[in-house]
């Protein structure tokens, strides 16, 4: 069952819309006997690092959720502060993060920038492939899709990175590391792009 993590942020109803439209049966879990049926997970997240993993943790499904992912190896999509949530820790916050992926979230240091963007990153851009991954499947390098943030991940295993964009210089927008999945950007407000890239999850 394609699952939903429902811990009080992110657009749950988009998510669920997109997998109704493609005829993928979707739960939204609130608690952990929803999460412990899942076979595919999304957790999905907006806002700052630290007040994303509070109410994750209030939610009660963290134990669960690791034992899921890390233990029976269920596949989980991590999307936008859910992405940065995987990784060990943030400069946004004080709190660790799942730790799922090697990495550190960064702020965006607008004096590295090679030409004047401002912060946050919001709207859209391109998305470059680093390599073949079956999330992308069906998607040239002429995919574009919809960003909203002021902080970004930094892998130390480089091998995890699956995609890169150009924001004042080039960051990874995407991540893999075995059945660990993470994107920056928003794939549901991302239109077609999105919603094969959501097909794609959901196929594995």
């Amino acid at each position: 069952m394609m699952t939903i993590i429902d811990y009080g942020l992110g657009n749950i109803r988009a998510f669920a819309n997109v997998y109704k439209k493609l005829n993928i049966p979707v739960k939204i879990a609130t608690n952990t006997d929803d999460v412990k049926k899942a076979t595919k997970l999304i957790l999905p997240g907006i806002g700052a690092f630290d007040h994303a993993i509070q109410q994750f943790d209030q939610s009660g499904m963290r134990p669960v959720l690791n034992e899921m992912v890390l233990h029976h190896r269920v596949p989980v999509l991590g999307i936008c502060v859910g992405m940065q949530m995987l990784a060990c820790s943030s400069e946004e916050g004080k709190l660790p993060g799942l730790g799922w992926i090697d990495a550190k979230v960064n702020k965006f240091d607008i004096s590295s920038f090679k030409q004047p963007e401002c912060v946050p990153h919001m709207g859209w851009n391109d998305v470059k492939q680093s390599k073949n991954n079956v999330l992308f499947n069906g998607l040239g390098n002429d995919s574009r899709f919809y960003f909203l943030h002021s902080y970004y991940i930094h892998c130390k295993n480089n091998e995890d990175v699956i995609a890169v964009t150009d924001y004042g210089g080039k960051f990874a927008c995407a991540v893999n590391s075995g059945n660990i999945f993470g994107v920056q950007f928003h794939p549901e407000k991302s239109h077609q792009w999105g919603i094969l890239l959501l097909e794609n999850f959901a196929k594995l």
